[in-house]
């Protein structure tokens, strides 16, 4: 009876506990982390950190986003140029395997990409072994972690945050008792480095003032496939406390304190891709200079700035039985199958955070792992693996309200343009510019790896979708200005590399990503359904964009000829959609790359309205591979079945992907775990673009739209130019019966609101915030008071037209 008493107190106060606080943007555990993906990330773009929340011990993982292995350099062959037309010859030949030797030998010479490194740790020793009322949390809604326990009669509580507003780490230690709060501070990390600590006094000078003091690591970069280390990075951690502060060979230690504020600046001598003569220590030490306000100062500072974003999009999806209590480890393990749909908004709201913390702009893109690794070798580097990974990365962030989000991306993409023309002129002879499968902070646009990876050169080309999307979310005719030289030049690169045979242009030598056909000796193809895909991208958002800009009159003949000539998607014996120009798709195949159906998603040349065929094609390739996946692979399958119109599908694809994954070597036990207990996807290993591909999944479910742009006509922006069209809950699954979003954006420039009950639309609102005139709603139920234009009986979709002007307000 004890025992059922206490387990009702219980149960009473987490009831309680949850009734005070959002689960559904939160991330809480009741105890600490014990190995790094359990760990809870905070960041600002510039610094990344993983919170253990350890009450004896507790570790601070640190990264600086510009601290990789190597130095600035090229992987360009110089020779491959005289092997292209052999290489050809081969392929058209059928002889793929001959065409991959001189490819592995003659077009890819390495290096192979640098490497993301780690800063080390920060260690506290605060010797709290006997704890109760433990918990620790993530809050989305502020990115702040909070660390509280109770030892020895004394509440400790641990706040720490990385300030978007200020570009430090910060951690606010507290204690409920005036001068019980002791510890020790240290570094440590397994590169080599030199940790010292000093007394400082208030101005930040040494001295033996008491009060402040700073522990500063100075860390060595390294060498990395024959490039040698050009960065060295700089640490420092500054504490300030109303306690009695002594240092000794590298620590510091506090005694009889009530509070301390550590503020974790870093930096390193890394300029841009081409110049590494920064100052590590002094610009680590201006971060320190311009964050000196008090703490409550910094948390209000980062508060607002942070909320700015996160704050313009919020979804609700309804929770029915008691996981929503539940410790977000307990609630994953016990997610699948159940009616705890708030894990799904939890998911959602994850990523627009993770997306919000690893990528700001003047930053980096968020890489492989968003801007979190603590391993001396990731995987796979946690490069920019362009063939997928990195595009899926911020494929959230347009339609989640996070657009400038995406400047670092286009700031990368501005680089590679520039390395990317090198690579095209000496590896290929050709205009224009050219990046393949992977990139790093170096700005590499050479193949790497293996032909079966690395010949694939439409990494470059797939980044400038993003820029075209950027425009037509927003008409921003200055973004366009500045950036149409790179979506031309990509263009370019295709004009002069695509080689005519049989009458159709056929990138040739190419690869359908990390796949081979059927009876194929080899990856190495010419003509594949993603080069054709991308390629008609590319050409087709330079020709659009020329033509609003009213520029390069010629070059736009050339591309309408070159468009022309793009082989046509083909369905295949099995009523799939071919992969590659030859119908030798395996109807067994469940390969976690589904290149061919990037005409589906991202792009829109297949969709249920002007390509049906190709559409119920896609179909069947997404049920011939299967339900099941690597973690990212789950990601991209939740938007495919998004763009089927099948939101029970969509569903199912979210549902496999969150399922627990304790860790990597329990994959064992656990052979369908998809997501770790922190919620960070699992490939696995630990794979960042999953968790995005997720979060934009679930808008795609939500809202749909695209904005076609009429090629013959040159006009301003608006008019007869633009033709908006938003569909509104798309794929909404029998699971959100109700539920609402609030901020999605739409192309052509709009937010929507919607609300839905009985699984259907009840309302929706959507503001014109660049574009006003003429646009196409497409819904599942009828609208109110208005007349549609077209019903498409076989899908329940109708078909409005609407003139929005201003806020509209749609009710069913």
């Amino acid at each position: 009876m004890k025992k059922l008493i206490a387990l009702m107190l219980t149960l009473v106060v987490v009831a309680k506990a949850s009734a005070a606080v959002d689960n559904d943007q939160r991330l809480w555990y009741d105890k600490p982390a014990t190995h790094w993906l359990e760990a809870l990330p905070i960041g600002n773009s510039r610094m990344g950190a993983m919170v253990f929340g350890g009450t004896d011990t507790e570790e601070i993982q640190l990264n600086e986003e510009t601290f990789w292995s190597g130095g600035p350099h090229n992987n360009n062959s110089t020779t491959s140029i005289y092997h292209l037309n052999e290489v050809r010859d081969l392929i058209f030949n059928g002889k793929e395997r001959d065409a991959e030797n001189i490819i592995n030998r003659e077009f890819i010479k390495g290096p192979h990409g640098m490497k993301y490194l780690t800063l080390g740790s920060l260690k506290f020793n605060f010797g709290h072994k006997d704890v109760k009322n433990y918990v620790r949390e993530l809050d989305l809604t502020r990115a702040v972690t909070t660390t509280s326990y109770t030892c020895d009669g004394v509440k400790y509580t641990r706040t720490a945050f990385a300030s978007l507003a200020d570009g430090v780490v910060i951690v606010n230690i507290k204690a409920s008792k005036k001068g019980a709060l002791s510890f020790t501070l240290s570094h440590d990390c397994q590169l080599k480095h030199n940790t010292k600590s000093d007394i400082v006094n208030i101005s930040g000078k040494k001295g033996n003032s008491g009060g402040q003091a700073m522990l500063t690591a100075e860390i060595e970069g390294v060498e990395h496939e024959g490039i040698a280390s050009a960065l060295n990075a700089d640490m420092k951690a500054m504490v300030t406390t109303d306690g009695k502060v002594t240092v000794d060979d590298g620590t510091v230690t506090i005694n009889n304190a009530q509070s301390a504020v550590i503020r974790i600046a870093a930096a390193t001598n890394y300029v841009n891709y081409h110049d590494v003569s920064g100052d590590a220590a002094g610009k680590s030490y201006a971060l320190l200079a311009s964050s000196s306000y008090a703490y409550d100062q910094l948390l209000k500072r980062h508060v607002a700035k942070y909320q700015e974003q996160y704050n313009r999009v919020k979804l609700t999806l309804p929770s029915e039985g008691g996981n929503k209590a539940l410790t977000t480890v307990e609630r994953l393990d016990k997610f699948y199958g159940s009616k705890d749909q708030g894990m799904v908004a939890l998911l959602f709201n994850y990523g627009r955070c993770l997306l919000i913390s690893s990528s700001q702009k003047g930053g980096q893109p968020a890489n492989l792992q968003g801007v979190w690794n603590a391993s001396l070798n990731a995987p796979w580097d946690s490069k920019y693996t362009i063939n997928i990974n990195a595009e899926m990365n911020y494929w959230p962030a347009e339609v989640c309200g996070l657009s400038e989000n995406a400047e670092p991306l286009f700031s990368m993409i501005k680089d590679l343009s520039v390395t990317g023309a090198e690579t095209a002129k000496v590896m290929y002879g050709c205009r224009g510019w050219v990046a393949h499968h992977n990139t790093d902070l170096w700005r590499i646009a050479g193949p790497l790896d293996g032909a079966t990876w690395g010949m694939f050169p439409n990494g470059g080309a797939w980044l400038t979708t993003h820029v075209w999307d950027h425009f037509l979310y927003t008409l921003d005719m200055d973004f366009l200005r500045e950036y149409y030289p790179i979506i031309k030049g990509a263009a370019q690169f295709y004009l002069d590399y695509m080689v005519e045979r049989d009458g159709e242009l056929l990138v040739v030598p190419s690869t359908s990503p990390e796949h081979g056909g059927r009876g194929k000796s080899s990856t190495v193809t010419a003509g594949c359904t993603m080069d054709n895909q991308i390629a008609r991208d590319a050409l087709t958002q330079a020709l659009n964009a020329a033509n609003i800009l009213g520029v390069d009159a010629d070059m736009q003949k050339e591309l309408r000829r070159a468009i022309a000539k793009l082989p046509k998607m083909k369905v295949g014996q099995y009523g799939q959609l071919q992969e590659w120009r030859e119908d030798i798709d395996d109807p067994n195949d469940q390969h976690r790359h589904i290149s061919h159906l990037y005409g589906l998603y991202p792009s829109n040349q297949i969709n249920a309205f002007t390509t049906p065929d190709l559409w119920k094609a896609s179909g069947v390739t997404l049920k011939q591979r299967g339900d099941e996946a690597t973690g990212w692979s789950l990601g991209w399958k939740t938007n495919f079945w998004a763009r089927m119109l099948d939101g029970n599908h969509a569903y199912t694809i979210l549902s496999n992907m969150l399922r627990l994954l304790p860790e990597d070597r329990q994959m064992r036990n656990y052979p369908n775990g998809r997501t770790y207990p922190n919620l960070f996807d699992a490939h696995p290993p630990f794979q960042i673009d999953g968790n995005f591909g997720a979060t934009a999944g679930i808008a795609e479910m939500l809202m749909q739209s695209e904005l076609a742009v009429r090629t013959n006509v040159r006009t301003a922006i608006g008019g007869e130019l633009y033709t908006p069209t938003i569909f509104l809950l798309p794929a909404l699954p029998d699971a959100w019966n109700e539920g609402s979003i609030k901020g999605l954006h739409a192309r052509g420039g709009y937010t929507v609101d919607m609300e839905w009950k009985n699984g259907k639309l009840a309302s929706a609102t959507i503001v014109p915030t660049t574009f006003t005139g003429k646009v196409t709603i497409r819904t599942k139920t009828p609208l109110k008071g208005y007349e549609p234009v077209k019903v498409y009986e076989s899908l329940g979709v109708y078909e409005y037209e609407l003139h929005i002007t201003n806020t509209t307000k749609l009710t069913v």
